[in-house]
């Protein structure tokens, strides 16, 4: 070879060196964003489970909250049983001791006003007991809340009368309760016997005659 042929430059085999920008270079930057990025899907999975959890408290409050009523219900409902426990009780015993009653007054009906003046003393001594033991009877139903029905004069009921017949009375409303065949009781505020009445027909009705009356009244004032 000749000595004055030039020698080809060989490439370097290192790389080239990178350029200097002038910043310095952060490598905590790279890791902090690649820490954000992943601390973002834990924060997703707290909001659906405090989501559920609220749903979940929504749930059971509503649930409490129905209970609470269902129990108060159950509450009332049991006091008000036990109260017509008490006061209904003697209901059948009531019904049964009525008709005592009856006859301890059919009996003392019996007996004519002259026989009662006529008798003697022994006579008059055992009216004295049947009417004595009909009013004790009596006291001892009122006191367990057993009432009598009003029911002469009044303007007939069907819940507290019963009709049997008619009686034609043109001087009452018609519907009056004219004649009392057996007497009504209630007990507490259920009736334990309708009473067996007659009812007046021939009047008025009980309307018109309630309707005539202030008519009546302005008629007859001063003018």
């Amino acid at each position: 070879m000749n000595e004055t042929e030039p020698k080809t430059a060989e490439a370097p085999t290192a790389s080239a060196a990178p350029q200097d920008t002038g910043a310095p270079f952060d490598g905590g930057q790279v890791s902090e964003a690649a820490g954000g990025e992943e601390a973002i899907e834990p924060l997703g999975g707290a909001s659906a489970e405090i989501e559920r959890l609220e749903a979940e408290k929504a749930d059971l409050t509503d649930r409490l909250l129905r209970l609470a009523a269902d129990m108060d219900n159950l509450r009332r409902r049991t006091e008000r049983d036990v109260v017509d426990a008490r006061k209904y009780a003697v209901t059948k015993f009531a019904g049964d001791m009525l008709v005592v009653a009856d006859n301890l007054q059919r009996a003392l009906e019996a007996v004519p006003a002259e026989s009662r003046e006529s008798g003697d003393e022994p006579f008059k001594a055992l009216l004295a007991g049947v009417e004595l033991t009909g009013r004790e009877l009596d006291r001892l139903l009122q006191r367990n809340g057993i009432a009598k029905i009003a029911a002469k004069g009044e303007r007939f009921d069907p819940n507290r009368h019963q009709a049997v017949f008619e009686v034609p009375d043109p001087s009452v409303p018609a519907g009056t309760v004219a004649q009392v065949m057996q007497e009504g009781f209630t007990i507490g505020d259920r009736v334990l016997r309708a009473a067996m009445v007659g009812v007046a027909k021939g009047g008025p009705s009980a309307g018109a005659a309630a309707a005539a009356e202030p008519a009546a009244e302005v008629s007859g004032s001063p003018g």
